[in-house]
């Protein structure tokens, strides 16, 4: 029988035929122990070698009592084993798996084991508008824009974490934080304006301070610094007047002008219906007559040469009065209101009425009446003729300063003239008018309480020079004869003397609480060098503001307050013109 060569098991083929499985060998199959697969054999033959386990892995089975040595079969696998018996732990492998240590070829390593998450704070969304400032800008960026490079390592670790969190761990930030004292989430340094001091830096502001400070006074009343003076360290002025001359009866108005001191150094003073003439070097007073009943003295001023005075009365009548014979001479009729102002020039006197006319009274001719000016809609409450004669200043009522020429030319029943120059700078009734004495062009005007302004016009070229701004109502102004300086007095609530420097405006020095009510009425005395005021608290007092200097002769100034009437100052009485 022919024996056919078997095939090599490489190229043999494997049988597609499966064989079933029927109960009895699946049953076996459960119950067969799987033993380990046979190690592989190599073609050469070799000795065989004795297996060495390693007793210290405690994941390999010591083989069992009695194993021959020589077996070929590799024992079985671990992890096959232990699902079938449990691995003893010990306790050092127990600890070295809680303590984060794997010994490996004799190298420990430790793990960086945190015990919780770092979560970085959500950072806020800052909902803005293309014009939110810049100071929130600022407050959402972290960085500081303003110094980039910082020394100390505190900031810079810090600033890294908290870009950054990853580059460095919660708890180390943490206790770095602590040490060093600072916010996490807080800026470190911070460029910011500081808020501005409590004290009062700005002058504008300090100035308004001060001119409202009088409106928080007690009045009526005399306080103790009631005439407390501010003066600068190059000018000094009296705080105490050098005479007070009780005058009962003035009228507290605003409009009238009831003062006037003429070049004989005689004081003409208005109380309700009287007229009075106090004489400045005897100290008499001398009564010079009343206004018809039912009427009352609105105005009063002297003529050039001081032997005559004019009196303006509340019917529209001016009288006419001789001061050496305290005699009435004539009385000029033809007003149809009160006559608030007056003004002399020579022979001719000017009257303002409340109508807004203004009458020439030439006081040599029957008919005195010689021309009229209108130029004002309201009463004309302030009226002043310039030294040479030349202009004529008229304020009213109707807030208007009006230059007139003084040329009046030939006398004609009804003649008219018209302003050279209006102005309509100011907001109320300028009563306060004066004309310079050393620069003839130069006029000042002053506003009453919704204006409160001191202007200074040219009335060459009508041009407005300067412009100063008063706590209160002007109600006077005058002119140092012998000084570049300004006087003006003052209303509520101030009721000061001011004194002004020209021309630069400055105040010079100011006397507050002159008087316990607004200083309505001032003259000048001959010599320039006193002040009379009178106020609403039926007083007249006298001030001494400027310092004239003495003759070489040595004998007393003629025009001034004598002697003797100095030493009765307000310490040793109170005079009355009644």
């Amino acid at each position: 029988m022919y024996n056919q060569p078997k095939t090599p098991s490489r190229h043999r083929s494997r049988s597609e035929v499966k064989t079933p499985l029927t109960p009895s060998l699946i049953n076996a199959l459960n119950n067969a122990s799987i033993s380990a697969s046979p190690p592989k054999r190599s073609r050469m033959p070799s000795k065989s070698k004795s297996s060495v386990f390693d007793t210290s892995n405690p994941f390999i089975a010591v083989p069992p009592t009695g194993a021959s040595s020589s077996s070929r079969s590799r024992p079985s696998s671990p992890v096959k084993r232990a699902a079938s018996s449990t691995i003893p732990v010990s306790d050092s492998l127990q600890r070295q798996a809680g303590g984060g240590v794997i010994r490996k070829g004799g190298i420990e390593s430790r793990l960086d084991v945190v015990t919780h998450d770092y979560v970085p704070p959500p950072k806020p969304e800052l909902k803005r508008s293309k014009s939110t400032p810049a100071a929130n800008r600022a407050a959402s960026d972290h960085r500081d824009r303003f110094i980039t490079n910082r020394d100390t390592d505190a900031e810079a670790t810090l600033d890294q974490a908290a870009l950054n969190p990853k580059l460095a761990s919660p708890g180390h930030t943490a206790r770095l934080a602590a040490a060093t004292g600072v916010p996490l989430n807080r800026r470190i340094l911070g460029y910011h304006e500081p808020p501005p001091s409590a004290s009062s830096s700005d002058t504008t502001l300090a100035q308004q301070r001060e001119f409202a400070k009088p409106l928080y006074a007690s009045r009526p009343g005399s306080l103790p610094n009631s005439t407390g003076a501010s003066t600068n360290k190059s000018r000094k002025i009296p705080t105490q007047p050098e005479r007070v001359l009780d005058a009962p009866g003035m009228v507290d108005d605003f409009y009238l002008n009831l003062l006037s001191w003429s070049c004989q150094n005689a004081v003409a003073v208005a109380l309700e219906n009287a007229t009075y003439i106090w004489k400045a070097d005897t100290g008499t007073v001398v009564p010079l007559g009343e206004a018809p009943e039912g009427s009352y003295v609105s105005s009063v001023d002297f003529s050039n040469d001081g032997a005559f005075l004019g009196v303006g009365l509340g019917t529209g009548e001016v009288e006419l009065w001789d001061i050496e014979t305290s005699q009435k001479l004539r009385t000029m009729g033809g007003h149809q209101a009160q006559i608030a102002t007056l003004s002399w020039h020579q022979h001719i006197l000017s009257s303002g009425c409340g109508d807004g006319s203004i009458w020439h009274h030439d006081v040599r001719v029957p008919r005195h009446k010689v021309m009229e000016l209108l130029g004002h809609s309201g009463e004309v409450c302030g009226l002043r003729w310039r030294a040479d004669g030349e202009l004529l200043a008229s304020g009213g009522n109707d807030n208007v300063v009006n230059i007139w020429d003084g040329r009046i030319g030939d006398v004609v029943e009804g003649s008219r003239g018209s302003a050279k120059w209006t102005k309509r700078n100011h907001t109320a009734a300028v009563k306060a008018l004066a004309w310079c004495p050393w620069q003839p062009s130069l006029l000042a005007s002053g506003g009453g309480t919704n204006d409160a302004t001191i202007n200074v016009w040219n009335s060459t070229t009508g041009a407005r020079l300067h412009t100063l701004k008063a706590p209160s109502q002007i109600t006077s102004l005058i002119w140092a004869p012998h000084r570049k300086e300004l006087l003006s007095t003052h209303g509520y609530p101030t009721n000061s003397i001011m004194l002004h420097a020209y021309p630069s405006m400055e105040r010079v020095a100011e006397i507050r609480d002159a008087h316990d009510s607004r200083v309505l009425f001032s003259a000048l005395s001959p010599a320039g060098d006193v002040v009379v005021t009178g106020a609403g608290d039926e007083n007249l007092k006298f001030w001494r503001i400027w310092d004239v200097e003495k003759e070489s002769t040595g004998k007393k100034r003629k025009g001034t307050i004598g002697e003797e009437s100095r030493t009765n100052s307000t310490s040793s009485g109170i005079l009355s013109l009644r």
